[in-house]
């Protein structure tokens, strides 16, 4: 018994001096359901990065004429400019050239290769019009003959890109707003006369030299392509204005003494997400994509990011309003380290917590929401499959199982394990 209580003494030693995130790791790890559905994401994001080399038409590896090339790796250099195809290639289709050795992908297809003599929706189970097993259409075709499995490792990397990508968006900005509204409250951020005018001031030059005067150049870029790289300078002319009113602010504070105000950070803050709450997102999300000329991804991506960042920003908020009066946070202050240091390295490592399980169940939503556009046909558009637009072309043939059960399965199993993620970081976060 006395040896019996010592070990339990010893090993509640032990975890208290574990890290809080060991013990969150350590408490994840016993939630099997949250844990096999982090295995089945890390297969998914398996598929997603390595998909070219899951389903192509072009070989993995191949020799012609004496020669060893690798078409598959070769793509990247050419769609990069950094490379050419030998015309050799250029005269026939990937499976009619005389290979003296040849390792096509698991999947002889990509999204996009039309195969005519199995077009008009061959079922996974019918008759097909093949050369051998080998180029089996294993989960059927559509209508124009692409390969419903190539589709499904493309709409793989697209809905996960989509999460990814589009909550990170909200994320930057929900902790942006969500720190600010938190930690400086509606008394604690004060900013002299000077630096409000200035700052006011750069918001709008900022708004008028970024993206009023290359209004232009911006819908050209949006029609032609090459958005982002003329969004980045626009960014730059904005963050290059904000650095200039900044930095005069600051030299006129440090020869002039001049009264501060108070800003209502939380108020204003608040205000707006009540605003972006009160519009229903997929009627804002359908109004302005149908704004767009141009149907992309990368909007879309944008789009959903800048509206799912509100609650995120609340979640944050709540956290630091309880953390910012705590023991450390007043000994920080009484030590006379600056705000920054201590909102970056003691209130928002430990007020992260339920903003990693708003993200968890926010990526689930932004793959269903974007699998709804596609669905609607204003997703992607036509530059690939998507698991939606695959449900999209079940509706216009009902036969057509196979459209509707292998996509629709895939994105209730990825929406579901976001799901069972983020209630196993609840429960393990939550545990005292």
């Amino acid at each position: 018994m006395f040896f019996q209580k010592k070990a339990n003494k010893l090993a509640e030693q032990a975890t208290l001096a574990q890290s809080p995130w060991s013990l969150v790791r350590r408490r994840f790890r016993k939630r099997r359901l949250a844990l096999w559905s982090w295995r089945v994401l890390l297969v998914l994001g398996f598929v997603a990065l390595f998909g070219d080399f899951i389903a192509n038409e072009k070989p993995l590896y191949c020799k012609l004429g004496g020669e060893a090339f690798f078409p598959v790796l070769k793509q990247y250099a050419v769609d990069m400019g950094f490379a050419k195809w030998n015309p050799i290639f250029l005269q026939k289709s990937w499976d009619e050239h005389e290979y003296e050795a040849v390792v096509f992908p698991i999947i002889p297809y990509s999204s996009s290769s039309l195969d005519l003599k199995n077009n008009n929706y061959r079922s996974p189970f019918g008759q097909q019009t093949l050369k051998s097993w080998r180029w089996r259409h294993w989960l059927g075709t559509d209508q124009s003959g692409r390969d419903v499995a190539a589709g499904m490792v493309a709409g793989t990397r697209v809905a996960l890109l989509v999460g990814i990508i589009s909550m990170g968006i909200a994320t930057l900005i929900g902790l942006l707003l969500g720190s600010l509204a938190g930690y400086f409250g509606d008394d604690r951020m004060w900013v002299s006369w000077p630096g409000l005018v200035l700052n006011l001031l750069a918001a709008f030059f900022a708004w008028f030299y970024g993206f009023k005067a290359r209004g232009f150049t911006l819908s050209e870029a949006a029609k032609q392509g090459g958005l982002g790289g003329e969004l980045l300078k626009s960014l730059a002319i904005v963050a290059l204005v904000f650095l200039v009113a900044n930095g005069l602010s600051a030299l006129f504070n440090k020869f002039v003494q001049t009264r501060k105000i108070t800003l209502p950070l939380d108020l204003l803050i608040m205000r707006a997400i009540e605003v972006m709450n009160s519009i229903p997102g997929l009627l804002l999300l359908l109004a302005l994509v149908a704004v767009l000329e141009k149907s992309s991804i990368s909007y879309v991506m944008a789009i959903i990011g800048l509206l799912r960042w509100t609650s995120i920003a609340r979640y944050l908020r709540a956290e630091l309003l309880k953390i910012r009066n705590l023991g450390y946070i007043e000994a920080a202050r009484a030590m006379a380290f600056p705000n920054r240091r201590i909102l970056l390295r003691h209130a928002l490592p430990n007020a992260i917590g339920p903003v990693l399980i708003t993200v968890a169940f926010g990526v689930a939503s932004a793959i269903l929401l974007e699998s709804t556009l596609s669905f609607l046909g204003i997703g992607l558009g036509a530059e690939g499959l998507t698991w939606g637009s695959l449900l999209k072309m079940a509706r216009q043939n009902h036969s057509a199982w196979w459209l509707a059960v292998f996509p629709g399965a895939a994105i209730f199993v990825t929406v579901t394990i976001f799901n069972l993620i983020g209630d196993g970081l609840s429960e393990a976060m939550g545990e005292r």
